[in-house]
């Protein structure tokens, strides 16, 4: 019987949230465009004009337009280059990523390449005459706020996220530093071309402003987050994240000082693009639920990474431990006169 009952609870609780979920669904995607949106006019009518080659694929597709143009007197359109670069990438990276990384990227870099194809034409000059810094200024501001809008909404905007990505499998360096080499050495690329350390001087303006953009409008640049959730409907929240957001909770007890009562606390860990849903499960239940959420740099064990520690290896099949490790050290450290 308590079964049945638990089991009523959580199909009431699913169907309450599947209802409200279509439509946050539905509103994400809008905002994904809206913010899509804004970068392609941001990039198209402030930076582009300008000759300045800022980093992601959007500058690899751009440096491909002024080289064509250079060589054969009409460029390759930004929007064109873009895609298929996106979709080249992410053939390599269906195997690393998975299916609904790839998925959720092919619709960014569709309508980014789209709107980038569509805005490209109108804007020949810039849109502020002889006022390059200005236009940087501006420009990245509105690509840094538009790219964390689509972050925001758990969209993504492809290009140096898909080579993030697929090195963050295989390796403990983070998204934020493998994204920021890749867009260091598309912007110095553009030297090749203008010989003008000028244009690189912006390009690096115009990364150090969008990163802040996007920081500020999606909270911070994190990757995992830890959830603290204190509810008396907790068995109902922590059923839901299990069961919707397929991500474990830890139940703590506690006691509250000034009640005097004894409490349950929710601890929850899970991705970035994860904390959406988590709260959207949480309000969806108890909308006076009081909930802390923090960042972390990394979340390591089952569901998240691996740990990736090269151990040294002593012979052939045998490993040697850190405490190994360290007491041979010391141990090859003294001097032979004290051995």
């Amino acid at each position: 019987m308590q079964h049945l009952k638990t089991f009523n609870s959580y199909k009431r609780i699913q169907m309450k949230y599947l209802g409200t979920e279509t439509w946050n669904t539905t509103k994400d995607y809008f905002m994904i465009v809206i913010g899509l949106a804004m970068y392609a006019f941001g990039f198209c009518a402030f930076i582009f004009p300008e000759k300045i080659v800022i980093g992601g694929l959007p500058g690899a597709a751009s440096l491909v337009y002024f080289a064509t143009e250079s060589w054969w007197g009409y460029g390759i359109p930004v929007g064109i280059t873009n895609y298929v670069l996106n979709i080249a990438l992410l053939c390599m990276a269906y195997k690393i990523v998975g299916k609904t990384f790839v998925i959720r990227t092919i619709f960014g870099s569709t309508g980014l390449s789209l709107f980038i194809y569509l805005f490209q034409p109108f804007f020949t000059e810039p849109f502020v005459e002889q006022a390059t810094f200005m236009n940087v200024i501006i420009g990245a501001a509105f690509c840094g706020f538009g790219v964390g809008f689509a972050f925001a909404h758990n969209g993504s905007s492809g290009g140096s996220d898909i080579i993030a990505a697929m090195v963050s499998k295989k390796s403990n360096v983070t998204i934020g530093r493998v994204i920021m080499y890749t867009d260091m050495c598309i912007v110095s690329s553009s030297y090749l071309l203008f010989h003008s350390v000028d244009k690189i001087i912006y390009g690096f303006i115009v990364l150090f402003i969008l990163t802040h953009m996007c920081d500020l409008v999606i909270n911070s640049n994190r990757q995992a987050i830890q959830f603290t959730i204190l509810s008396s409907k907790w068995e109902e929240i922590a059923t839901a994240i299990n069961q919707i957001a397929k991500r474990g909770c830890t139940v703590i007890d506690g006691k509250g000082w000034y009640t005097k009562h004894d409490i349950k606390i929710l601890m929850v860990f899970c991705r970035r693009i994860e904390s959406v849903t988590i709260f959207r499960i949480i309000k969806s239940i108890d909308k006076d639920a009081f909930v802390t959420q923090g960042q972390v740099n990394g979340v390591y064990g089952r569901g998240f990474d691996e740990v990736k520690v090269k151990l040294k290896k002593n012979k052939p099949g045998t490993i040697t431990s850190p405490e190994e490790t360290t007491a041979q050290t010391a141990a090859e450290s003294v001097p032979q006169s004290q051995a």
